[in-house]
């Protein structure tokens, strides 16, 4: 079936850092009814064109390319979404305070290793950035700038600043950049004017 579908789905980009964005592509993710928002490497390629990797011609060129490359495609969505969930578990684990899960680390290291080759300096100015020379019509070429994205928070002074979104259903996870580092929810309009909303019905009930 030809994937060229863009994703109806506006990702949302509360978490502060590209690879707790990423790992948010699951709503509701403790609910038992979670919704997967990566289904198709069409989504994948949503999720980079929104978020700023590709642009909207190199979008489209990799939606036909996944059309004719199905089981390529279908293999790089297979380990995003691996890489999703590796992160998602790290970042929850620091969240938590408890300690990293090897395999986790083994799979974020495998990504940043495929991704070395892609990775070069470039002069701005007075000074040097990163920047990433993946090829046009590498169909994986939005992975190696997420893989970065975590190991350079997983390395910062930033990492103790991870919370996970303090209401049952969600486990959306977010940078805590409040003065006071009390920031609960991932987003106050969204779960914590739901748990407001549930403490009046209680209160309301007794």
């Amino acid at each position: 079936m030809s994937d060229l579908r863009g994703s109806a789905y506006v990702f949302d980009l509360s978490g502060g850092a590209l690879c707790l964005d990423f790992a948010n592509t699951v709503s509701d993710r403790n609910s038992g009814r979670e919704i997967d928002h990566l289904e198709r490497y069409s989504d994948l390629v949503a999720f980079a064109e929104q978020v700023g990797l590709v642009g909207e011609v190199s979008a489209r060129a990799l939606r036909k390319l996944a059309a004719r490359h199905a089981e390529s495609a279908a293999a790089v969505s297979d380990r995003a979404l691996a890489l999703r969930e590796a992160l998602y578990r790290l970042f929850a684990d620091s969240a938590a305070g408890r300690t990293a899960r090897g395999a986790d680390l083994a799979l974020l290291n495998a990504a940043l290793s495929a991704a070395q080759a892609n990775l070069q300096i470039r002069r701005s100015g007075d000074r040097f950035d990163w920047i990433w020379r993946a090829d046009p019509a590498a169909l994986d070429r939005m992975l190696g700038p997420v893989a970065r994205s975590a190991a350079e928070l997983l390395t910062s002074d930033r990492l103790p600043s991870v919370r996970e979104c303090a209401a049952a259903t969600c486990g959306w996870l977010f940078l805590d950049r409040s003065r006071n580092q009390s920031r609960r929810w991932c987003d106050m309009k969204v779960c914590g004017n739901r748990s407001k909303v549930r403490r009046h019905y209680l209160r309301s009930r007794q």
